[in-house]
């Protein structure tokens, strides 16, 4: 189902997604590098990850989806992420609304997906920055607030390209899930065990930040939270969640 392209060194494999996406060849195609210079999450901040310390890749999908199901492609590319990662080293990472994957706490993960649409139907890719093995040096990372997790602070040193592998089977697994995003919604619930977790989250426009108990994901992906006797929704481009 996938095919992997590696190159040493890309600005982004998004944004190198982006402009194949759709075109003929382009289904199935992992776009991997070993390194980024211009690595980016949600809201353009930046991702950094030294050469060597990270799984860096775009999976574009084979098939394209229909335009209203792409909400939920983040919350499907995690729950194949957190599986390949249990599958090859026992560890169970936890999900964090909207996009991240952390061990005991800390970013260990994030996902940003891309796509390009065309009326009911769009090609996508997911886009994956997942912290394999901490670099000796570290110093890139000092920057970092809260500092980041790697997999190999728990699971000692791992080869990145069987950790790949076992994501890239999961995504196989679960491919047949895109055509019930309703149902990604409820898998990703259980697997984060998201009602009752608290949320510490900055709403755009405000400089407080506020803690809020999760209910579970409203339509459109948003984060349903406690609001006195009612239920408020957050949505995916109106907060940012603060650890």
């Amino acid at each position: 189902m996938f095919a992997i392209r590696s190159v040493p060194e890309t600005g982004s494999t998004n944004h190198d997604a982006l402009a194949i996406l759709g075109e003929p060849g382009s289904a199935g195609v992992v776009l991997l590098t070993d390194y980024q210079r211009a690595g980016r999450g949600r809201r353009a901040r930046a991702w950094v990850a030294p050469p060597g310390s990270a799984l860096l890749f775009t999976a574009i999908l084979p098939e394209p989806l229909a335009s209203s199901a792409l909400w939920a492609l983040p919350f499907w590319t995690a729950l194949g992420v957190a599986d390949g990662i249990e599958r090859r080293t026992g560890l169970r990472a936890g999900l964090q609304w909207p996009n991240d994957l952390l061990l005991e706490g800390r970013k260990c993960c994030g996902i940003l997906c891309v796509s390009r649409v065309a009326g009911e139907r769009a090609w996508t890719g997911c886009g994956v920055g997942l912290n394999v093995n901490r670099p000796p040096n570290d110093e890139q990372l000092a920057e970092i607030v809260p500092p980041p997790a790697f997999l190999s602070d728990s699971a000692g040193t791992l080869e990145r390209g069987a950790l790949l592998d076992a994501i890239l089977a999961a995504f196989e697994r679960r491919f047949g899930d895109l055509d019930e995003p309703r149902a990604i919604a409820r898998a990703w619930e259980a697997r984060a065990g998201l009602a009752g977790t608290r949320y510490r989250l900055l709403l755009d426009g405000s400089s407080e930040p506020f803690e809020a108990t999760a209910r579970g994901l409203g339509e459109d992906g948003a984060l349903l939270i406690d609001e006195g006797a009612g239920t408020r929704a957050i949505a995916l481009a109106e907060a940012r969640v603060l650890r």
